[in-house]
């Protein structure tokens, strides 16, 4: 029907250009983006599907990321143990040149020397070896559990690789401050005369500190003590704060340089601090004496018990440093798994979330051409009133 007030022809062709454009846009935007879905209206539930899998791709991504951070953290153990490998070694050798009868008691004062300065390194090299702030080769970092970006962890094991843990040097005889606190870095104690604090082992040098009137926490404390014995002749840190996972507290130790019952441990001051208890009363202490003797070669016989302690510390170090070896090929497996886990999930996320770009190119230019075409019959749907006015002439 011919008529002036509705233009039939031009709405209808008006819906279609429209729902051509629309779906031409849709195709335009796919394909700049790249991805079938861009909106929850695209496809709600494979929206749903494509996040989680997103989630853990990036979760399996950390994961390997975390694996390769401990490979790294055990490397760092393992270039350690190489070094010590190799002072175990010269100290064997001192021990085996020195069991010999054909050397002087002097000559063998020398070869003990260089055999005790070769023990203190390892000391020193295990106290030292760090990874983000984790001891690798002491007694104060426990099992690392490594999180593999799943639900599954691999636990990495420290052994304590001084020469205590390795059986060539005596227990340590240990002060510890016996009222614990929840932070090393909060206030302690308090000097109320300023004076000294002496810490006396047996045969040792003692290890003085001056404490002013103020406040101090336990981690200056043991800074001081650590500054003051490292200036000794026998230069080592002696004091160490101790954090215990049962309590969730902290505390200060105080050790010997070489160990056994003949470093008994005398505190005394002459201030007076105060906290909640006097500090520098040795009854405010608990002190524990070391036991075991500290190998020496500086007789023959003592020579030759040490060759067969520093065997038995080389097959320990031995074990540990194998330890780590399988525990950096059983990581480097995990990494290629989890590779692998993210690759297929990454996949899967491509089936469902990527654009079939010649699946939308052509049909781009199938909208293309509908809306050119639906562009020109609204045009000429726009000319059908004019053909009414003719008639009216």
């Amino acid at each position: 029907m011919l008529s002036i007030k509705n233009n039939l022809m031009a709405e209808n062709a008006a819906r279609h250009l429209s729902r051509s454009y629309d779906s031409l846009a849709e195709s335009i935007e796919r394909l700049s983006s790249g991805m079938r879905i861009n909106s929850a209206k695209d496809d709600a539930a494979g929206l749903a599907v494509r996040e989680l899998i997103r989630a853990d791709v990036a979760t399996l991504k950390q994961g390997a990321r975390n694996a390769r951070d401990a490979v790294s953290m055990i490397q760092t153990a393992e270039g350690a143990m190489g070094v010590i490998d190799d002072i175990l070694v010269r100290m064997k050798e001192l021990a085996e040149q020195a069991s010999t009868e054909s050397y002087s008691t002097n000559q063998r004062q020398i070869m003990d020397a260089e055999f005790s300065q070769l023990m203190s390194e390892i000391d020193r090299i295990a106290a030292n070896t760090a990874f983000n702030d984790l001891k690798l080769l002491d007694a104060t970092t426990e099992t690392l559990n490594i999180h593999l970006g799943t639900s599954e962890m691999i636990a990495v094991g420290t052994s304590d690789m001084t020469s205590a843990g390795l059986a060539l040097g005596a227990v340590k005889s240990n002060s510890t401050w016996k009222t614990w606190v929840s932070s090393p870095t909060a206030n302690w104690c308090t000097g109320t005369t300023a004076g000294d604090l002496t810490f006396t082992f047996a045969g040792q040098n003692n290890i003085t500190i001056s404490l002013a009137t103020q406040a101090y926490t336990m981690d200056a404390v043991a800074g001081m003590i650590n500054s003051a014995s490292r200036a000794l002749t026998e230069a080592y840190d002696a004091a160490e704060v101790v954090y215990d996972d049962g309590t969730g507290m902290y505390s200060l130790n105080v050790s010997s340089k070489a160990g056994g019952a003949a470093n008994d441990l005398t505190i005394a001051g002459d201030g007076t601090l105060v906290t909640d208890i006097l500090v520098e009363t040795q009854a405010n202490w608990n002190i524990t004496n070391g036991s075991g003797t500290a190998y020496d070669i500086t007789t023959a016989p003592n020579a030759q018990t040490a060759l067969g302690k520093v065997q038995d510390a080389i097959k320990t170090k031995d074990n540990y440093r194998a330890k780590l070896g399988y525990l950096m090929n059983r990581l480097e497996a995990a990494i290629s798994v989890i590779d692998i886990q993210a690759e297929n999930l990454m996949a899967a996320e491509s089936r469902i979330s990527d654009v079939d770009v010649a699946t939308e190119m052509a049909n781009m230019t199938r909208t293309q051409v509908l809306s050119q075409a639906g562009i020109s019959m609204l045009a000429q749907a726009n000319m059908m009133p004019q053909m009414a006015l003719n008639l009216l002439g």
